[in-house]
Order: structure tokens, then sequence, then C-alpha cells
């Protein structure tokens, strides 16, 4: 604020204007980019969660891998998946020990042009002919 010479005021100066429009834009952005970034995260977390929710559900599926293995594809709410089974090779054999299959889910999906993956895999025994879960016989 500028002062005459009699003491009183009279108003700000455009410098002094435009230097404080100038903080205010700075502050205006920073604060629009925080909460941009706050709000595409939450939803790059939320697509996430769903993939994992798409892909512990087809593992929960079955409960046991058919001796041929097991194979599947598919697409769901937007989430293109992929499951696939190897069997897994372990030092423990006998009678009844299950042989077990390594179940692999692949979830993919995209955020806006960014392409996504998850992948989830567990352990499941095979079934055996009968129906429980051992290993044929």
């Amino acid at each position: 604020m500028s002062r005459s010479r009699d003491g009183s005021q009279q108003g700000f100066s455009l410098l002094e204007l435009l230097v404080a429009f100038v903080i205010m834009a700075i502050s205006l952005t920073m604060l629009y980019k925080a909460s941009g970034s706050s709000a595409r995260a939450t939803g790059v977390a939320e697509r996430q969660q769903g993939a994992v929710m798409l892909a512990e559900s087809l593992l929960s599926v079955r409960d046991g891998v058919p001796p041929d293995g097991w194979r599947d594809q598919g697409e769901s709410a937007g989430y293109q998946w992929t499951l696939r089974s190897a069997p897994f090779v372990t030092s423990q054999t006998g009678p009844n020990i299950p042989r077990l299959h390594e179940i692999e889910v692949l979830v993919s999906w995209t955020d806006g042009l960014t392409p996504r993956q998850l992948s989830l895999a567990t352990l499941l025994p095979e079934r055996r002919v009968d129906g429980l879960p051992g290993g044929i016989r």
C-alpha cells in the first residue's frame, strides 16, 4: 500500500496487485493438481481392487484341479482374465499325498490409455477320479 505525504493511505499499486494474483494463481494450480492426483489415484486403486476381487473369486470356484489341468479365459466388468494350471513338482510323494497344480490367474484392464495387469497364483490339489482330492489312484 502506498502512502501520501500527509500519511493517509491511497490503495495498492498495480505491481502489488499483480504479485498477489500470481501468488494466488500458483497456489490454486498446486491445489488443483494435488486434488486431481488424489482422484486419479483413487480411481486406479478401485480398479485394482476390482481386479483382485475377480481373481480371488475365480480361484475360489474350485477346490481341486482335474488331472488334465485347468484352462479358462473370459471377460467380466471391463476386465479380461486368463486362468491356467501346471503341475507343481514337489519331492513329497506317497499314496496319501495329493499331486499339486500351480494355478495362475492373470487379470488385465486399461486405465485410460495405460494397460494394467494383475497376477495371482496358488496351489490346488489334483482331484481324484472319484472326485476327492489326492490324485489319481
